[in-house]
């Protein structure tokens, strides 16, 4: 994959950084908006940022950052907690042009000391060990004050670990974004141009980003400034941006795809149109409007998004007021696999009427552990027809070279291997096997975990000398003659079950199950929320791979109402036709229940946990035997039952004292009500 610059006039920069510079003194670049800020709907709300004045700003915060209001010395973590905008952008640029590492968090609610969010800032501070924090002046005043009371209310059972967690935010130096941007005396607008560069190199690291946690605990990812700034030139390549793309983009700008948009967009000079993940969550359909108001061709979304849409997104009164014109789009990019190709048709025929094209559907693969861009399926070839083939309901994420040896033993700069993850070898097109990735844009590993870095960064694929692979843990499969890559899913969510044919094991990935689920009853669950794994428990199957469970989150207007049992026999029914896989348990919450990453990726094993621990509000649950176990049962959240609950059963304790007093069905799948007394 060649990352030339698109103008030789313009070569390209070993730090994203120093492409500012390079447009600022352009006229035509130095009014030219490169951020806008849309705060709501309103048009009178919209704040640009010019290439000029991010030029300055990045070099004034950089100043006050290394000066005497951060005291800073290049090199040193910096946590960035301010709220997502204009400031966060010029901010994250000024870290780089500081050189320093930035390590962008989410800003957690400063009055609780709970929560995933309030924990993964402390892990935060933990790991990386920050030298200052920068946030907005009215958040510092917030978390003094949280700290300061939770000191003088030192009581209570998590006294200790409420002490650690104000000990540890107490002891950062925390900056001001405002003081940052002020300019101080004799500051200027920063360095003329032969002054020389004294932000991040190439080598030096600029971003610790931490993984999404969904299938654990996210681990800090160490990535260089020359490492950004080659996977966002690869991006910018592949989905062919130049100065007059313009981007829409409401996803989260601390990490992953929102934050390295950040980055393309300069390296691209071209124009980013922002908005909070949070107006986009309140009402889907402003994305599509801003798509729409300025023009955009090219906007990345999570594939969740779509459906999202479409079932919020078309029936206010004022939202019909409000025409789409979507035919400037060249590049609607899908990420978060799995992209389902039903629901990308649907979308596509929803607002084709609007100018949307199904060419411009770019289904696109990425981690953390290579910055985030790997590859996407878009524009297979000139000649192409649009059209992209689906495999097992997917679309694909890429399209594949040939093999190095049939190509003149020429590898692409990001070369993807599918490979027997036991033995490294690469499988044959057509075999599933585990994604492996190798190319410049690779972190350098994880900070503090050596051998979790050896494991992951260091995989080698046999006979081949020299390139070094990043392992996913993503599962994949090469199709056709184009070879085009479908990711099917994550080793960690297989789920295996007896195939019943002498002995033998089959592998189910769990979006098949949670989509078959959802299926059977979309007015009532939430899309995107139902999570299925499987099970340990010996009690209700004798099978030693244990039970399939589904929990599933029902829509507010009828959280409280309807046959739950009914709803609960759907989900098996439905999971069994189209996936041959029987559900041993179906358990019903409230929604926003399921837990899930900051991104909307599910978070199935930490949702196995807090059933098996008795920490999900259940609503109602239904438990099947699986043909030739004994007895299943139904219970409800609101009974007052001394017996056992979908905890107890899932931790494999012994249930069957219970006196059975109902039976429905034939006699090879029994559903008996089972009293808990």
């Amino acid at each position: 994959m060649s990352t030339e610059n698109y103008d030789a006039c313009y070569p390209d920069q070993p730090v994203v950084d120093r492409y500012l510079p390079v447009w600022a003194k352009l006229p035509a670049f130095a009014t030219k908006p490169a951020f806008i800020w849309a705060d709501d709907d309103a048009a009178s709300t919209r704040t640009a940022l010019t290439y000029a004045q991010l030029d300055a700003a990045a070099g004034r915060m950089a100043r006050n950052l290394l000066g005497t209001v951060g005291s800073l010395r290049r090199g040193d973590a910096v946590l960035v907690l301010a709220s997502p905008g204009l400031r966060l952008v010029k901010l994250l640029f000024a870290c780089q042009r500081a050189g320093l590492t930035a390590v962008p968090v989410v800003p957690p609610d400063p009055a609780r000391f709970d929560g995933p969010a309030h924990a993964h800032l402390l892990r935060a501070v933990s790991q990386t060990r920050p030298t200052a924090a920068v946030a907005d002046a009215g958040y510092i005043d917030s978390v003094a004050k949280t700290v300061s009371s939770s000191v003088a209310a030192a009581g209570g059972d998590n006294a200790r670990a409420r002490l650690a967690a104000t000990a540890m935010l107490g002891s950062l130096r925390w900056l001001a974004v405002d003081e940052l941007e002020r300019e101080r005396e004799g500051g200027g607008d920063g360095p003329g141009p032969e002054a020389p560069y004294v932000g991040c190199g190439p080598d030096d690291v600029y971003l610790i980003q931490y993984t999404s946690g969904a299938t654990g605990v996210p681990r800090p990812v160490v990535v260089t400034a020359g490492s950004a700034a080659h996977n966002v030139r690869a991006a910018r390549k592949a989905y062919d941006l130049h100065p007059g793309s313009v981007i829409v983009s409401w996803l989260p700008q601390y990490h992953d795809c929102g934050l390295v948009f950040l980055l393309l967009t300069v390296v691209a000079g071209a124009t980013c149109v922002l908005a909070a993940p949070g107006v986009f969550l309140r009402r889907p359909r402003l994305w599509l409007e801003l798509v729409s108001e300025f023009g955009a061709t090219c906007t990345p979304v999570p594939s969740f998004a779509l459906p999202l849409v479409l079932r919020r997104g078309r029936g206010h009164r004022r939202d019909r007021r409000r025409l789409l014109e979507l035919g400037s789009l060249r590049n609607l990019i899908l990420i978060n696999e799995p992209i389902y190709e039903s629901s990308v048709d649907e979308f596509v025929e929803a607002f084709c009427s609007h100018g949307l094209r199904a060419t411009s559907v770019s289904p696109s693969y990425g981690l953390a552990e290579n910055c985030t861009f790997v590859s996407t399926a878009w524009r297979t070839s000139e000649s192409s027809s649009g059209h992209i083939p689906s495999y097992m309901k997917l679309l694909p994420s890429a399209r594949l070279s040939p093999p190095p040896s049939s190509a003149a033993n020429e590898v692409p700069e990001i070369e993807i291997a599918v490979v027997d993850e036991d033995t490294g070898e690469p499988v044959e097109d057509g075999v599933e096997g585990e994604i492996w990735v190798s190319s410049p844009s690779n972190a350098s590993g994880y900070l503090g975990h050596p051998s979790a870095t050896r494991e992951v960064f260091c995989a080698r694929v046999p006979g081949r000398a020299g390139a070094c692979f990043v392992r996913t843990g993503d599962r994949g499969v090469v199709r056709g003659p184009e070879r085009y890559l479908y990711v099917v899913g994550r080793s960690a969510d297989v789920i295996t079950l007896d195939d019943g044919v002498g002995g033998g094991r089959r592998r189910v990935h769990a979006h098949y199950v949670e989509t078959a689920a959802f299926g059977s009853a979309p007015d009532r669950l939430r899309g995107g929320c139902v999570a299925a794994f499987a099970t340990s428990s010996t009690l209700w199957s004798r099978s030693q791979t244990g039970v399939v469970a589904v929990v599933a989150e029902l829509q507010k207007v009828i959280a409280g109402v309807g046959d739950h049992r009914g709803l609960c026999d759907g989900i098996r029914a439905a999971v069994w036709r189209d996936e041959g896989v029987m559900v041993g348990l179906a358990v019903l919450v409230d929604g926003g229940v399921v837990p899930k990453t900051t991104s909307g990726k599910l978070r199935r094993g930490a949702a196995r946990e807090m059933l098996a621990a008795g920490k999900l509000p259940v609503v109602f649950e239904a438990r099947y035997d699986d043909g030739n176990g004994p007895v299943a049962a139904l219970r409800t959240a609101e009974e007052e039952m001394a017996g056992k609950s979908a905890a107890s059963w899932l931790a494999g304790e012994d249930g069957e004292t219970g006196m059975a007093t109902e039976a429905f069905g034939s006699a090879s799948r029994r559903l008996r009500l089972q009293s808990f007394l």
